[in-house]
């Protein structure tokens, strides 16, 4: 895989010697020359490194001349990266021209000295590479910019055939059910209708195929049958040349031409229902599979054709309805023990059935088994493949994701930082963030199946692995256990991981000492949960560092300013650092800084001036107001320039805030697009009386709201009808006193109200009930939560008086199909005395009661259930799809009316029943709950009296 990589290192080599930054440096240091002759080497050798890779497949020398190649492009890589850090150095220092040159001079890297020493080792690069390029020679590669159409032919896979014996394929009777009933049942529009199967390599989507290509149902039901390998070249004349000799058994002329070829066809299956097989497509091009597919579309109603393949772009290419793509899983644990990959499992039957004694098939159990992905044969031939099709920068970033531990869960947002912090990712399109760029390459992998063996440049290191077996050329190192890092050879680590943490306390401050001394080519280093109490001020020796990971340590307080001379930082995360009183001043040098995490830091007091000044920020966790404008401390204002935020924003202490009206407006939060998820926090000693949530108006496109301790004007701001994309809802310590129609949201999934004590109502109008107004209130709504809101009486504004639970007239209830939530899952009402809402016969998971009012349960357990109502559809009483029933202190719930709600939850599984001194006995209906599994009864004395053991009634 070397040879992948050395070819997009090449390329960002040739992309950084051609900027104009790096020109400046050359004159900056006489170096112009020198850089122009790396340039034209580099050049030289990129244009055969294409035909490299394919003789590389088959000689051994040509790979060892790869892995040389790449050691020195990572040097030569590594070294423009330094230019292009002191000249970033140098553009960030104050003053004018000469003023910078003096300070320069006189700083502790005095500048003639570092040409000279930049020159040396440009020089040694050069000389290098110019050997390289020499032994490159002796092997007559032939230069060429794109690979050839061939270029996998000699490492293709077995060529398919149309037999498979029924009785060798275990453990697909469903994926056979659910083929042959999209084969033979199901009714398209179209005459000849596409079935994608897709999966990764060896896990039997062709033995699938053949299984129903053989059976004698499917046989009678088509008139033609046909089976075609198609594999790595998607030649549309060839195919069709396949499919006619699939039905005459004899291959047409090879001279004919592509119009007589397609009038044989047409001739051989126009009026036909048939059944094509086209195993093992690649081809991702649309316009191609268009031009085949005309050829194909001649067929009687009912014709089919099914398409294997590994890639799901292929998939949705051929066939747009995802729920008719069959997706191939590994087989079951009952049907396999090894991975559920059957080639994996025919490899490894192949190679103990070579072991004749006992002794042998321990020692394999024992030792080979454990390396079964270095077994040579058909297995690596099948799944490399997948991996030689891949475009170079996807082979680079997947190669990258052997770091990760087997059956390690990968965070996507944080393996894509990884690639961004290497300089896997190149932002083409200047409106796209790297994020998202990245995203793109992490789909097309996942669409791809994909897999890999690990390869040699990178490591997983543990105490089972010695760290002598790490090479001094290796890049790439995950590890366990920090105590082994003095042991480690390789002093031009890139990425230092750490994924479990058992180093010594004792030893930790000098474990980071020796990182810092000793690989100063990090470019990611993760020390999240290390218990650091201090970063030492060297840490800025890593200049080279994109990627810095310091959460969970709790005990670390302050950062040393130094770090705000890794100018090519791109990410510090500082998650759940609790300690962390404040970041450095100067932070604004930082100017590559693209995420700023600091969720869970609740000691920040302030957050830095210039703070505003790092435009590309896309993540700032939080954001906390001085208390009294001391120390340096940012206000709202450097909030106004950071556009591109994504994802979450806290902003702490919106209480301090002075000239608020101002401020609040400088925030500029409605022009911050990308943003989803907005936390507004007051404080709980503040004076709001000057404020007005008014002025903090979010961007449309936010997707969660919550409002924490509000204490000022009583009324809502006005902007809340404008975020139609709102999801989620949270109020928390509101002084409202009502709040306006959520109803009106039409995508509001979640709401939650706590500890509102002023909150009488939550919507002006109740919804009327008129003739033909069945629109269902609050439509999409699945999870309120309504808790210690002691005032709130009514969901809507309302002058009538509520009669109590005890009138039972009360609770009768005719139509009400505009006051019922269609969607609702989970309802739980704490100390609320709500007597009015609506009503809930469609919920369907969870309904927690306490101390609140029963009546709005009574009137949904005897409302009518009609033609109406949503819930009609599934002919189901309401609640009767109820899981969990928890009940607690509510006035008027007796023994009668549990009588009457209990007989029709016949799905519930969990019952509560705490504080009902009233309750004389369980309901008879309780023999209806067949699927109960947790019954808790609590403070029930009479229940408990008549329960008692041995000698109560009960």
């Amino acid at each position: 895989m070397a040879e992948a990589i050395a070819f997009n290192i090449a390329a960002e080599l040739i992309i950084k010697l051609t900027s104009p930054a790096l020109s400046q440096v050359g004159l900056w240091w006489n170096l112009k020359h020198d850089l122009d002759d790396l340039k034209s080497i580099v050049s030289t050798i990129k244009a055969v490194l294409l035909d490299a890779e394919e003789k590389s497949v088959t000689d051994n020398l040509i790979k060892v001349w790869l892995e040389e190649l790449k050691d020195v492009l990572y040097d030569a890589d590594h070294l423009l990266d330094d230019f292009s850090t002191e000249a970033l150095r140098k553009d960030l220092l104050g003053g004018n021209k000469m003023t910078k040159e003096v300070r320069l001079f006189f700083s502790s890297s005095n500048q003639f000295a570092y040409g000279l020493k930049m020159a040396q080792k440009i020089k040694a690069i050069k000389a290098r590479l110019a050997s390289i390029e020499r032994e490159a020679n002796t092997f007559c590669f032939i230069p060429r910019d794109r690979p050839a159409e061939t270029s996998f032919m000699t490492k293709k896979r077995q060529e398919t055939h149309s037999f498979e014996r029924e009785d060798e394929i275990i453990g697909r009777d469903n994926d056979k059910a659910a083929l042959l009933k999209l084969m033979l049942e199901f009714e398209s529009e179209e005459n000849v209708y596409i079935i994608p199967i897709v999966g990764f390599g060896g896990l039997g989507k062709t033995a699938l195929v053949l299984l129903v290509y053989n059976d004698e149902m499917v046989k009678s039901h088509f008139e033609l049958t046909m089976f075609v390998c198609v594999s790595n070249v998607f030649d549309v004349k060839l195919i069709v040349a396949n499919i006619i000799k699939s039905v005459t058994n004899q291959a047409p002329d090879q001279n004919l031409e592509m119009d007589q070829l397609q009038k044989q066809l047409r001739d051989k299956i126009d009026g036909k229902k048939y059944l094509l097989i086209l195993d093992d497509i690649w081809n991702e091009d649309p316009e191609q599979w268009s031009r085949l597919k005309k050829l194909l579309m001649g067929g009687n109603n009912g014709s089919r054709i099914i398409v294997t393949t590994r890639s799901l772009k292929v998939a949705k290419i051929t066939n747009k309805c995802e729920s008719h793509v069959l997706k191939l899983k590994g087989l079951s644990d009952d049907d396999a023990w090894c991975g559920g990959v059957p080639l994996v499992i025919k490899t490894i039957a192949s190679t103990l059935s070579l072991k004749e004694t006992e002794n042998e098939r321990h020692s394999f159990k024992e030792y080979e088994f454990a390396k079964i992905s270095q077994i040579e044969g058909d297995i690596l031939h099948t799944l490399k493949l997948s991996y030689d099709h891949l475009p170079s920068h996807l082979k680079h970033c997947f190669n990258y994701c052997r770091l990760y531990p087997k059956n390690y869960e990968i965070n996507v947002q944080i393996l894509i930082q990884f690639w961004i912090a290497q300089g896997f990712v190149k932002q083409l399109n200047p409106k796209q963030s790297l994020e998202e760029v990245g995203f793109g390459f992490f789909k097309e992998l996942a669409e791809k199946c994909f897999f890999q063996k690990r390869g040699t440049e990178s490591s997983i290191v543990d105490s089972n692995l010695s760290v002598g077996e790490i090479g001094e050329k290796c890049r790439h190192i995950s590890i366990n256990d920090y105590s082994l890092i003095p042991f480690l050879k390789g002093k031009k680590l890139r990425p230092l991981l750490q994924f479990s943490n058992k180093s010594h306390q004792n030893k930790r401050d000098k474990i980071l000492d020796f990182i810092i001394s000793n690989y100063r080519c990090l470019r990611v280093l993760k020390l999240d949960d290390f218990d650091f109490s201090t970063i030492p001020l060297s840490i800025h020796k890593l200049k080279h560092l994109r990627y810095l990971d310091l959460s969970d340590n709790e005990d670390l307080k302050i950062l040393p300013k130094s770090i705000c001379k890794i100018q090519n930082l791109q990410v510090l995360k500082l998650d759940w650092s609790d300690g962390l009183l404040k970041f450095p001043k100067k932070i604004e040098k930082l100017v590559n800084l693209t995420h700023l995490a600091c969720r869970g830091c609740n000691g920040l007091t302030h957050m830095p001036r210039g703070i505003g000044k790092l435009s590309s920020l896309e993540t700032l966790s939080m954001f906390v107001v001085n208390k009294d404008g001391s120390n340096g401390g940012a206000d709202l204002s450097e909030l106004s320039g950071l556009n591109n935020l994504r994802g979450e924003l806290r902003i702490r202490n919106l209480g301090f805030v002075q000239n608020a009206e101002e401020k609040f407006k400088a925030a500029n939060l409605k022009e911050k697009q990308h943003l989803r998820y907005l936390i507004l926090e007051w404080g709980l000693y503040s004076n709001d009386d000057d404020k007005s949530l008014e002025d903090l108006q979010p961007h449309p496109n936010l997707k969660e709201l919550r409002i924490v301790g509000w204490s000022g004007d009583a009324k809502f701001p006005s902007w809340l009808s404008l975020l139609t994309n709102l999801v989620e809802i949270r109020i928390w310590w509101g002084n409202f006193k009502h709040l306006p129609s959520f109803a009106q949201l039409p995508c509001l999934k979640h709401l939650y109200i706590y500890d509102c004590a002023e909150l009488e109502y939550m919507d002006d109008n109740s919804p009327k009930e008129s003739q033909g107004n069945t629109e269902p209130f609050f439509s999409s709504l699945k999870v309120p939560f309504l808790s210690h809101c002691p005032n709130m009486q009514s969901w809507w504004r309302t002058t009538e008086a509520i009669g109590d639970d005890s009138n039972e007239d009360s609770t009768t209830v005719t139509g009400t199909s505009a006051m019922i939530f269609p969607c609702l899952s989970y309802l739980e009402i704490e100390n609320c005395p709500l007597t009015s809402m609506p009503l809930y016969p469609s919920l369907d998971q969870k309904l927690k009661l306490v101390n609140t009012s029963s009546r709005p349960l009574k009137q949904t357990m005897k409302m009518n259930m009609n033609a109406k109502t949503p819930s009609s559809s599934t002919s189901s009483l309401p609640l009767s799809k109820l899981r969990y029933f928890h009940v607690y202190n509510i006035e008027g719930l007796d023994t009668h009316t549990l009588d009457g709600c209990l007989q029709h939850l016949i799905n519930l599984q969990g019952l509560s029943l705490i504080n009902f001194p009233n309750l004389t006995s369980l309901p008879d209906e309780m023999r209806c709950l067949t699927n109960l599994q947790r019954l808790n009864i609590y403070r029930v004395p009479q229940l408990e009296e008549r329960c008692e053991k041995e000698i109560g009634a009960d």
